[in-house]
């Protein structure tokens, strides 16, 4: 069975609760998922899966210093990523925040590693996106994602 993770920071516990949403989207695709705070993570573990979607807070328009010190661990196993799903999320304080920003900056460092990305033709066509705490609109959004990823996950192994 294919093996997927969501790792993210978390500060406010926006970024977290996002995480678990998208994470019951996948499980109602009956996937298996396991979600982590990003300091629970070591770069080596990504090998482990086959889909990794990772989401972040804006800081100043980019993903939080935790997220970047693991994609930067991660050039350690460049090439070895290749083929595998990969997804984004984001949340920031206001409109305007950085929060596609964020998501382009993860979603760049996936593409680099050769990780397959899902888009979305409608709703948050990156990743799922909060500004302040996730409303009912986000949290939709989020069980949809995971539930497109889950299916892309099972079409791919």
């Amino acid at each position: 069975m294919a093996k997927i993770i969501i790792i993210y920071y978390s500060q406010t516990g926006n970024t977290k609760k996002m995480a678990q949403t998208i994470a019951e989207g996948i499980k109602k695709e009956n996937l298996e998922v396991e979600v982590k705070e990003v300091d629970e993570v070591k770069a080596q573990q990504l090998l482990d899966y086959d889909a990794i979607i990772v989401g972040s807070p804006t800081y100043y328009g980019t993903m939080a210093y935790q997220i970047k010190k693991l994609f930067d661990e991660s050039v350690r196993f460049h090439g070895k990523l290749d083929g595998k799903v990969g997804g984004a999320f984001a949340s920031s304080a206001n409109i305007g925040g950085g929060n596609e920003t964020t998501i382009l900056d993860i979603l760049n460092a996936m593409l680099i590693h050769g990780m397959i990305i899902q888009g979305d033709y409608q709703g948050d066509h990156y990743g799922p996106v909060a500004i302040g705490a996730p409303d009912a609109r986000v949290l939709k959004e989020c069980q949809r994602y995971g539930v497109r990823i889950a299916n892309l996950v099972k079409r791919l192994f």
